[in-house]
């Protein structure tokens, strides 16, 4: 009963103080310094050069559901998403915040243009990132659909994406990654567990 109690007053600990620290996260910003704002729409793109274009969706075969990736070339392409944090009052998308995003846009695969942490690709071991409904099931079923960003050092408004959820999870220990890309068959997806795509957001 004891160690029960301990139990649960640690996961409560553990909740406030997470609640109490994101508080302080600062806004995440565009490419003009603004405040990345609840269901306004953003093209996400890489910061770097030669590292593929506008992040978009990915036919990797000829079935549903489609995968998140990007156009191969740098250019007025892709598609906006729209970022929905975790915190229902919340407003701005903050760094190491937890959000849902989607793709605004129409496709032929009936289904959510949410993101998720989908299938673990054979070869590389790296897990991609699909499009599909976010969960309806138990707080660990939720933190597939749930992202964050992170701020990299590489220079100003730059940021990385990150499957590292813990407000909608508090109890839970997800193995984190950065999204990064992985070319397959000439095709750019985003996958986990490799190499870490620096991005930057810019308004539709």
């Amino acid at each position: 009963m004891t160690m029960r109690l301990i139990g649960s007053l640690s996961l409560i600990w553990l909740f406030l103080a997470t609640a109490a620290l994101a508080q302080d996260n600062d806004p995440v910003l565009d490419t003009t310094g603004q405040a990345l704002q609840r269901g306004q729409e953003y093209y996400i793109k890489p910061a770097i050069t030669d590292s593929g274009g506008r992040f978009t969706l990915i036919r990797r075969n000829d079935s549903c559901p489609l995968f998140v990736g990007q156009e191969n070339v740098t250019g007025p392409e892709g598609f906006p998403v729209i970022f929905t944090p975790f915190d229902e009052e919340e407003s701005v998308i903050r760094v190491s915040r937890d959000f849902s995003v989607a793709f605004q846009a129409f496709t032929i695969c009936v289904q959510s243009n949410n993101w998720k942490v989908g299938e673990t690709d054979i070869e590389t071991g790296r897990r991609l990132i699909v499009t599909g409904p976010v969960s309806e099931g138990s707080p660990n079923e939720k933190t597939v659909s749930f992202f964050r960003i992170d701020e990299n050092q590489v220079g100003d408004n730059i940021y990385n994406l990150v499957w590292c959820p813990s407000e909608v999870c508090p109890g839970c220990r997800p193995r984190c990654g950065t999204i990064g890309n992985l070319v397959e068959n000439g095709k750019i997806l985003s996958a986990l567990d490799g190499n870490v795509l620096p991005v930057v957001f810019e308004r539709a």
